[in-house]
């Protein structure tokens, strides 16, 4: 879900975006450490203007909202700062024009930054590029906050993401997008529950 402070809330100085999960280090976030202390909060995705929280599939957002608002109100009402240093390990720092890249991972970098990455903030997400396989012409991409992890992602990395660099890029085939390990497991563990539940549905 996404909140906007209706203030800055990541500085320039410390990147366009930062992504916190459960169990990592955040050291470097107060208002993530408070929001994390919430029962069901499970990642915080901040931008630069706006916060993103993602939950427990066994919550409702009825459950945790009031804990959350009141944990931004009393922060921001502060005047607290919400990022004091750069994140250690930080995977959501954008991937800039190297040098070294080609003609073609250069047009990629530039669509997504300039045309694909505002409209997915706009969702209170992010997205950013990993690698392209010349062979096979499959471009990876991590996607980040309200767009990470949930069934919705697959219809905005098709219907919005793959269809724009197809497009403009004749040498793309597809577009995944790259998991960390933990939601690739929870990914396993739904798909088998569903095959495990076909069995006992008639088919019409």
């Amino acid at each position: 879900m996404k909140f906007l402070p209706g203030c800055t809330v990541l500085e320039s100085e410390f990147g366009k975006s930062m992504d916190f999960r459960r169990g990592e280090n955040m050291s470097n976030s107060p208002l993530a450490k408070l929001l994390f202390r919430v029962n069901g909060v499970e990642g915080v995705f901040f931008g630069s203007d706006f916060i993103t929280v993602s939950k427990a599939e066994n919550l409702t957002w009825a459950q945790l909202k009031p804990d959350i608002f009141a944990t931004l109100m009393d922060f921001f009402a502060a005047g607290k700062t919400v990022v004091t240093g750069a994140k250690v390990d930080n995977k959501s720092q954008h991937a800039g024009c190297d040098e070294e890249d080609d003609e073609v991972v250069s047009t990629i970098k530039m669509l997504l930054e300039e045309q694909i990455r505002p409209m997915v903030q706009e969702d209170g997400g992010d997205i950013f590029f990993q690698s392209f396989d010349k062979e096979t012409g499959v471009v990876q991409v991590k996607l980040a906050g309200s767009c990470a992890g949930c069934p919705s992602s697959k219809v905005t990395l098709k219907n919005g993401v793959e269809k724009m660099l197809l497009w403009h890029v004749p040498e793309i085939t597809r577009v995944d997008e790259v998991l960390e390990e933990e939601e690739l497991n929870e990914h396993e563990y739904q798909e088998e529950a569903k095959r495990f539940y076909r069995q006992f549905i008639p088919e019409s």
